[in-house]
C-alpha cells in the first residue's frame, strides 16, 4: 500500500459551528476518523501546517506547505492537502510554481460542508482525494472535488455553495473518479523527475486591478507606485480606456519605464485575452508591449508573478527576464503567447 502524507490547514472541511460561525476546529486525524475506508486505500500519516479560513491564506502559508512537501517527499508516494475552497485555486497555482516537475501527486481537496454535517461532500472529496494520491498514473499539483481531477494552474471556484464547486479553466480536466477509481483524461507527462524542483521564495508584492466602467487611472497609478507587480483585470479580449482625459497608457507607460511589472488579462473566465483585436488594446501590445495572460487564469498570473520575480531581482536584463519567464509554460499554465 502506499504512504500517503495528510497536511492539513483549516478550511470549511475541518470546520464546526460556533457562536461566531463556522470555524475550523478538527485535526487531519479528526478528519481521517470519518473516513475509516481510507486504511483499505493507504497509509496515512498527517501534518498540520496551518487551521485557518482560507480567506486567511498568505503566500507565507504556500511556502510552509511546500517546505513541508519538500521534508517529506522522499517518505510519501503522494500528499492531499485538506483547504478550504475559497483560496485553494490560488494555493494549487501557488504550489504548482513552487514545486515543479514531481513525479508524485500532490493533490488539493476540500469541501462546501463541514464533515461532521448530515449532508456533507466531505467524505467524497477526501476519499477521492487519497485514490488519486495513491494512484500510479497521476502527478503534480491537482485538485480533486466532486468527482473531478482539475489540473492546479487551471483551477477556478465558480460557485460559491454548491458541491460543484470547481471548474477546469480554458483547459480540460485531467480525470473523473468513477466507482472509486480515478479515470484519466490526460496522462502525466513522460519524463518527470523523480525528484522535483523546490522553490522557497516568493514575492508578494504584487496586487490585481480590476477594471469597472468610470475606472480612474489615478487608482492604478496609485497602486503601481506600491507594488512591484499589477495584473490589470480588463474587459473582454482586453484593453484600456483611450479617451486622452482619463491617461491610463500614459500611467501604464510611465510605469513601465520606471521598471514595474503589468500583465494584462481579462475578466471573462473563458477563452483569454488577445489585446491585438480591438484599438483600445492594440496600442498595450505594439507600442509598450505589455506582458499578455492569453489564456491564464487570474489565479496563476498572481501566482506565477510572485514566483518569477524573485528569479530576476539583481538582473541587468530583469524586464526581459520577467517576460521569458512569464512565458515559458509551467504545468501547462499557459498555451498561447
Amino acid at each position: 500500500m502506499k504512504n500517503i502524507l495528510l497536511i492539513g490547514t483549516g478550511g470549511t472541511i475541518a470546520s464546526e459551528m460556533t457562536d461566531a460561525g463556522l470555524t475550523p476546529e478538527l485535526t487531519p486525524e479528526q478528519l481521517l476518523k470519518y473516513i475509516p475506508q481510507i486504511n483499505t486505500i493507504c497509509n496515512v500519516n498527517c501534518i498540520q501546517v496551518c487551521a485557518i479560513d482560507s480567506t486567511n491564506m498568505t503566500s507565507s502559508h504556500w511556502l510552509r506547505i511546500a517546505g513541508t512537501i519538500e521534508q517529506a517527499y522522499s517518505g510519501y508516494d503522494g500528499f492531499v492537502i485538506s483547504h478550504g475552497t475559497d483560496t485553494m485555486a490560488y494555493t494549487a497555482a501557488a504550489l504548482s510554481y513552487l514545486i515543479q516537475n514531481s513525479g508524485k501527486p500532490i493533490v488539493l481537496t476540500g469541501a462546501q460542508k463541514p464533515i461532521n454535517s448530515e449532508i456533507t461532500d466531505s467524505k467524497t472529496n477526501l476519499v477521492d482525494a487519497f485514490i488519486c494520491a495513491a494512484s500510479d498514473e497521476l502527478a503534480g499539483v491537482q485538485i480533486v472535488f466532486n468527482g473531478r481531477i482539475i489540473r492546479g494552474t487551471r483551477a477556478r471556484k465558480t460557485r460559491s455553495k454548491s458541491f460543484q464547486a470547481f471548474s477546469s479553466i480554458n483547459y480540460p480536466l485531467l480525470g473523473e473518479i468513477q466507482d472509486e477509481k480515478p479515470v484519466i483524461f490526460i496522462p502525466s507527462p513522460t519524463g518527470i523527475c523523480s525528484q522535483p524542483v523546490f522553490y522557497n521564495r516568493l514575492e508578494p508584492s504584487v496586487s490585481l486591478y480590476k477594471m469597472v466602467p468610470n475606472a480612474d487611472a489615478a487608482e492604478l497609478d496609485f497602486i503601481l507606485k506600491r507594488k512591484k507587480a499589477v495584473i490589470i483585470e480588463s474587459f473582454g479580449v482586453g484593453g484600456i480606456p483611450t479617451d486622452k482625459n482619463r491617461h491610463f497608457f500614459d500611467v501604464i507607460a510611465t510605469n513601465l519605464q520606471n521598471g514595474k511589472t503589468i500583465v494584462m488579462t481579462t475578466q471573462v473566465q473563458n477563452e483569454g485575452s488577445d489585446l491585438a483585436i480591438y484599438n483600445v488594446g492594440n496600442s498595450l501590445k505594439k507600442i509598450l508591449n505589455v506582458i499578455e495572460a492569453y489564456d491564464m487564469t487570474t489565479e496563476s498570473v498572481l501566482a506565477k508573478l510572485m514566483w518569477l520575480l524573485p528569479q530576476a531581482e539583481g538582473c541587468t536584463d530583469a524586464p526581459e527576464k520577467i517576460r521569458r519567464l512569464f512565458y515559458t509554460p509551467v504545468a501547462c499554465d499557459i498555451l498561447r503567447g
